[in-house]
């Protein structure tokens, strides 16, 4: 396969850079990793581009007991961490931002205390601002802390022009199955309403992610074959060489369908294959995901190990080195029956993709870091080069990168020079760093912007988590009856018999990791 560069010449026709209102931020769960590695980093990233408004203060609220200062500290460490090329100079003015107050989250005097300090900071400053609530804290604790906001009266309830202006963001996975997720979601509408909730998915945030509306939607050459009449199946993977890390007691109850696959995995599915949108609106876009979601073949049980395959990993090699299979992490239940690894084949019962399988892996301690989304299409119906030893040519692939490296692929049949019919494939590589010049920025970066002006398009409604949560529920109460381990693969692999079966059967591959 020989590799094109192309020149690539970007025109803009629109570029607008949103810039955030004048907000207070309180993120709960603040001396958390989540809130070190990627909130503090993408709000100083944010501020340094000039994006943050000049009245943005942060309140952090956790247990642990922390000054102003301490919690500054802890910040500047993981900006500097994170961020190469960050000096004090530029970290300091966001540090000043930046409050903390320390509670227990079933108190009603923590909230008591920070909606006091939100008026002291708010004094001198404009009526119209917003306040967002972020729960970076596990999930078992989202209902104590949105009962407890209420009864506060900090949800906004009390006051229309407030109502607009109050948000909460939940990070995911929302609930554990359907019926946990129907009652953390009847929690929060006591106080918030679906226009306040920002349920966030930091994939939604990757460019590459964003760019597949744009890519269908935005250029005329490709929606006209974007159905069953020219593309044959497409895969979707999401790759880590990644074990369960610092996250094992929370990993061994939740596992790879609930972690990755109920969520990110069918997101990209939904971008991947939804109809048109009216508009670029948020609920225009979040009303054809839905109806995505709901097109999709529902799964029965007595016929489920045709479609979904789970895995767990053993010991291996990454990167040279031996690992542990998954039984002997820290923290995980010698006996654990967690998968690790998730499989499965999908069909759309729509129009548009009628019987086209959707193939989605998930696994981590894989060979290889790699985030996908490949459309392959269907091959020529007859070829004319038979008499030349061309009568099987392979199919043209389109291939959206997600990580780590973000860009876009095509292969294609094109002939090589000389005398004689040679063909070869080609491949026409896009990659976003090389083109654009710039790293791509932190998916949390354009997720926090949308959510202090008030954008809902990249959070996923809870019509759409509901009908995910219906569609994996035979899933999940299959696996729960059954005694049986998940299959056993080799850290450090690409896959495994059983998983391979499952895309085989049909006469197709999983592309290489």
């Amino acid at each position: 396969m020989q590799e094109i560069q192309p020149s690539v010449t970007t025109q803009e026709i629109a570029c607008e850079e949103i810039t955030a209102p004048p907000c207070d931020m309180v993120v709960f769960g603040a001396s958390g990793d989540l809130v070190r590695r990627k909130l503090l980093v993408s709000l100083q990233q944010i501020f340094a581009q000039g994006l943050l408004n000049e009245q943005f203060n942060l309140i952090g609220c956790g247990r642990k007991d922390l000054s102003d200062e301490q919690f500054r500290q802890i910040a500047r460490e993981a900006i500097e961490d994170e961020s190469e090329g960050a000096t004090t100079g530029s970290v300091q003015p966001f540090l000043n931002k930046l409050h903390y107050i320390s509670g227990s989250y079933d108190d009603l005097a923590l909230y008591r205390r920070i909606k006091g300090k939100l008026v002291d900071l708010d004094t001198g400053y404009q009526d119209n601002r917003c306040r967002i609530f972020y729960l970076a804290v596990p999930p078992f604790l989202y209902g104590t802390i949105v009962e407890q906001l209420g009864s506060a009266r900090l949800s906004g309830s009390y006051d229309d022009d407030s109502i607009r202006q109050t948000r909460l963001v939940v990070e995911k996975p929302f609930g554990k199955d359907l019926q946990s997720a129907v009652e953390l979601n009847s929690t929060i509408s006591r106080w918030f309403g679906e226009s306040q909730v920002y349920r966030i998915d930091h994939y939604l945030g990757k460019e590459t992610v964003q760019n597949i509306l744009m890519f269908r939607f935005a250029n005329t050459i490709f929606e006209p074959v974007w159905n069953r009449n020219h593309i044959d199946s497409i895969q979707i993977t999401i790759a880590e060489t990644l074990g369960v890390e610092h996250r094992a007691s929370y990993y061994d109850k939740t596992g790879a369908l609930r972690d990755m696959f109920q969520n990110h995995m069918l997101q990209m599915l939904t971008l991947v294959a939804m109809e048109p949108p009216v508009s670029f609106q948020a609920d225009h876009v979040r009303d054809e995901k839905v109806k995505l979601l709901r097109s999709i073949r529902p799964l029965q049980p007595d016929d489920l190990s045709r479609h979904v395959v789970r895995g767990q990993y053993g010991p291996g090699f990454i990167d040279g080195k031996r690992v542990v299979g998954y039984r002997a992490e820290p923290a995980v239940d010698p006996k654990s029956r967690t998968e690790t690894f998730v499989a499965a084949k999908l069909f759309v019962d729509n129009w548009r993709w009628k019987n086209v399988p959707f193939y989605l892996r998930t696994g981590k301690r894989l060979a290889r870091k790699n985030t996908e989304i490949a459309v392959t299409f269907k091959k020529v119906p007859h070829s004319m080069f038979a008499l030349v030893g061309l009568d099987d040519m392979p199919p043209d692939v389109l291939v959206l990168r997600i990580q780590p490296e973000e860009g876009i692929y095509l292969s294609f049949q094109a002939k090589r020079p000389g005398s004689k019919i040679c063909m070869g494939t080609l491949n026409m590589n896009f990659s976003y760093k090389s083109v654009f010049g710039v790293d791509m920025p932190n998916a949390y970066q354009r997720l926090l912007l949308d959510c202090m002006v008030g954008d809902q398009t990249l959070f996923t409604r809870f019509d759409g988590v509901e009908t995910a949560w219906q569609l994996l529920m035979a899933v999940l109460e299959t696996w729960q009856a059954d005694d049986s381990a998940p299959y056993e693969y080799t850290a450090g692999g690409s896959s495994f018999p059983e998983a391979d079966e499952l895309i085989e059967s049909d006469d197709r591959t999983w592309r290489p990791l």
